[in-house]
């Protein structure tokens, strides 16, 4: 019969392409590993994995049965989460993720209240790039993630927190700002890098009114884009969200509010079927709660979405 085990070793090697290191990552030897592939390539009676001295490397159908592997796995998990969750729902380990762009400036606030609120739950964080962190909840690496939309996210489970409008960065000293006039027809318009959601997010702000040049510059975080705005080298938009959390306070620009930007959405999500669910709602309500507190003592508005009609 084929068992739950196999199904690691098959998904370890896919992901690795090294016996070795799949072996390490399932905590066996590697003759262990290697002997529980050979008995799944027998008992199925086909080839799934080719090896060679140089190189390892998955058939198709390797692939497409590491694929209904990684599912058995996750909803494996899900069963033992279920009757966990039934005997202690606000006990053991969350593994939340979060962009980078809401994660820092959110979460260090809301924790001590999580915390608070349940002592017995340990909070693993992971900040990383709106795909990356929906392939890990799907994939069952996470139990929640705090993003924004617009994006595909699929079939999951949505909680819509606030919604998080924009501030235009200036240089301090330069031409008064006459808000989204200078956006729309700078051409020095500066966003974060292609893979951040808030580029697109920037960019849908006035829906077909800016456009970033192909060849402007491109930063990996908003502390990068605000020294380069300081330098008087751009301009650029700020989540309010960040701006109340203090992102500016050192540095020498200015920032213009901009109402009639259409904002982001910032969301908790999750897989949907989860035996968590009402647990992370309550998250959510803290979370909204800790960002509710946070614009007010920033004197940061909150976004409005009648703009994007």
């Amino acid at each position: 019969m084929i068992t739950l085990r196999q199904m690691r070793f098959l998904t370890a090697v896919a992901d690795t392409l090294n016996f070795s290191r799949a072996a390490e990552l399932c905590f066996v030897t590697q003759p262990t590993l290697s002997a529980g592939i050979k008995e799944l390539e027998d008992r199925l009676g086909i080839q799934l994995i080719e090896r060679t001295r140089q190189s390892v490397m998955m058939t198709p159908l390797g692939l497409d049965l590491t694929e209904r592997a990684r599912r058995l796995l996750l909803d494996a998990a899900e069963i033992e989460a279920v009757a966990k969750a039934h005997k202690s729902p606000l006990e053991g380990d969350l593994k939340l993720g979060s962009i980078p762009t809401i994660g820092p400036y959110l979460l260090p606030r809301a924790l001590p209240a999580i915390r608070e609120a349940f002592p017995d739950l340990r909070v693993y964080l992971r900040e990383e790039m709106t795909e990356t962190l929906i392939e890990g909840l799907n994939a069952g690496r996470l139990d929640l993630v705090l993003i924004a939309l617009p994006f595909d996210i699929g079939a999951l489970e949505v909680m819509p927190l606030f919604d998080d409008g924009y501030q235009l960065a200036t240089p301090l000293g330069g031409p008064p700002p006459r808000g989204a006039d200078t956006l729309t027809s700078s051409p020095e318009l500066m966003l974060l890098e292609k893979g951040h959601c808030l580029q697109r997010h920037a960019l849908a702000a006035y829906p077909g009114r800016i456009v970033a040049a192909e060849d402007s510059f491109a930063a990996t975080s908003l502390s990068t884009l605000i020294a380069m705005v300081a330098e008087g080298l751009g301009i650029t938009l700020l989540p309010n969200l960040a701006v109340a959390a203090g992102v500016t306070r050192s540095a020498h620009v200015q920032l213009t509010p901009l109402p009639d930007a259409c904002p982001r959405q910032v969301v908790l999500a999750w897989r949907p079927g989860t035996a968590r669910a009402k647990l992370f709602q309550s998250i959510g309500k803290l979370l909204q709660q800790t960002q509710k507190t946070l614009v007010q003592s920033g004197n940061v508005p909150n976004g409005d979405r009648s703009t994007c009609a």
